[in-house]
């Protein structure tokens, strides 16, 4: 039986000009379930997909680094490796198309940040503005926010497999996680209704959720593409408007 995720995030929502937080997250002290270097202890209502995304690491590389072949089967108390060598051979295969850089117009100017081509076409989730792009800095904010008003179509990117459907994600809100290949992940936050279910198959542009605040100060969506686990700058994926 699926155990569900309550993970132990303390997620610092940083004030700005604004009047909304964007995501990040820290953990406190003695509440981590982070028992040591390389090293995580389950706790009652953990999904692996959560720890993994909890974590910044694939939850299909997490799942092979300890012999984990259903992705359900964990339990309170167990200990996971973060760190390693796959126990067996189920860590995932790169996609064949990996993601290329191209050539910007010009090529002389060092400043410029090339796109990124990958084997499937992004979409942008919602045509509102940009309060808050993406910063790599430590507790920056993993994604784009995106302004909104209350019930506003938040659409699926690109097309791939619901992995996660819920609100266990403290700061995040009502959040989907879509799987879209063996490399990408991307990820609505703070929506006011899911209208998708895990293991969902959807095409890109459909409708998953409806725009809310729950998780946030203000309605809005904060969106995150991650790559092998890992967030990534989704203004390098979608196309320019």
């Amino acid at each position: 039986m699926r155990l569900w995720v309550l993970l132990t995030v303390t997620l610092i929502l940083s004030a700005c000009g604004t009047g909304y937080a964007p995501v990040s997250d820290q953990s406190l002290g003695l509440q981590r379930p982070i028992i040591g270097a390389g090293e995580y202890r389950v706790r009652s209502g953990d999904t692996l997909i959560g720890i993994a995304f909890r974590l910044g690491i694939d939850h299909r590389r997490l799942a092979a680094i300890n012999g984990i072949k259903d992705k359900d089967l964990i339990y309170a108390g167990q200990i996971l490796k973060t760190q390693g060598t796959p126990v067996t051979n189920t860590s995932p295969t790169p996609s064949k198309a990996v993601a290329n850089r191209l050539p910007t117009k010009n090529t002389a100017s060092k400043k410029t940040i090339a796109p990124v081509v990958t084997n499937f076409s992004w979409g942008w989730p919602h045509s509102g503005k940009i309060l808050a792009k993406y910063s790599s800095k430590e507790g920056g904010n993993k994604g784009l926010d995106i302004s909104g008003k209350l019930g506003d179509a938040v659409k699926a990117a690109a097309p791939g497999q619901v992995v996660y459907a819920g609100s266990g994600l403290l700061g995040y809100g009502n959040l989907v996680i879509i799987s879209h290949n063996q490399e990408f992940l991307s990820a609505y936050a703070h929506n006011s209704r899911i209208l998708v279910k895990e293991n969902q198959q959807v095409k890109a542009g459909q409708v998953i959720a409806e725009l809310g605040s729950s998780g946030a100060t203000v309605p809005m969506l904060h969106f995150e593409i991650r790559k092998d686990g890992k967030p990534v700058d989704p203004l390098r994926y979608l196309p320019n408007r």
